[in-house]
């Protein structure tokens, strides 16, 4: 059984206790879909945890922390030039920081096995494309990613949780919340995009922390709680990160 993660922005809390989950689940590896840096308090840890799992993808925020920001909002590029400082700190042992920024350098944008795909974005672009609910309803834009998905491709980058599929009536999509299939959703013949959720910053309205267990053809989407205040509070007394990177994960969005 695999657990596959995304999107933990430097939220330490929300990532120990995804761990902990994982590791009360009879899970035999990991795989992180990107981003573990960006919005959040604690890059140097999260790194360091993310570095023990067996597959890590690079997600946009990543690479902007190696690279100048493109298309990030005003306090995102604060915050990754607030990230990219940390991870440059002179206090930190010189070979912590290089093999942190190596295994950045490192990471692939697309992995595949066994049929399925996995990216941070979408499969047409592996790091930037985001793939939202409403896009069922833009059928030009489905039918050209999901004719690059052999079987199935798992993704992050919008942080709300959930499975797009083909109709088996007509030409249509359609996209299915945790909510919808009691967290537990089963592949068929079908192919399915599945957006495992986020880590450290979900956008669907609930703060808990989101990832996915995948069990043959068996995909569970598990909420975790975390020590929410812990973050929040972390944020708040970093003055490069605005305040509202905080405020927004007690909501959710």
């Amino acid at each position: 059984m695999k657990a596959i993660i995304s999107d933990i922005h430097s939220n330490l809390e929300a990532f120990q206790a995804v761990l902990a989950d994982i590791a009360a689940n009879n899970v035999t590896e990991i795989y992180c879909l990107g981003d573990i840096i960006g919005y959040g308090p604690n890059p140097r840890e999260c790194i360091d945890l993310a570095m023990k799992c067996n597959m890590v993808l690079l997600g946009n925020h990543d690479q902007g922390a190696m690279f100048d920001p493109d298309g990030f909002n005003g306090a995102a590029e604060r915050a990754i030039f607030w990230t990219r400082s940390q991870l440059e700190a002179s206090a930190e042992n010189r070979a912590k920081r290089e093999a942190r920024w190596e295994f950045l350098a490192e990471r692939p944008r697309t992995w595949k096995e066994d049929g399925c795909l996995f990216v941070h974005g979408s499969a047409r672009n592996p790091l930037n494309e985001y793939v939202f609910p409403e896009d069922i309803y833009n059928q030009r834009k489905m039918d050209r990613i999901f004719a690059l998905v052999d079987k199935v491709c798992f993704q992050g980058h919008t942080h709300v949780p959930g499975v797009f599929t083909e109709s088996l009536q007509d030409d249509s999509y359609q996209f299915q919340s945790p909510e919808d299939f009691n967290y537990t959703f089963k592949l068929d013949d079908r192919k399915a995009m599945v957006n495992v959720g986020s880590v450290g910053q979900p956008r669907d309205g609930n703060w808990r922390s989101c990832y996915v267990l995948l069990d043959g053809k068996n995909i569970t989407f598990r909420r975790v709680e975390y020590e929410i205040d812990t973050t929040v509070g972390k944020i708040h007394g970093i003055e490069d990160l605005d305040d509202f990177l905080g405020d927004r994960l007690r909501e959710g969005r």
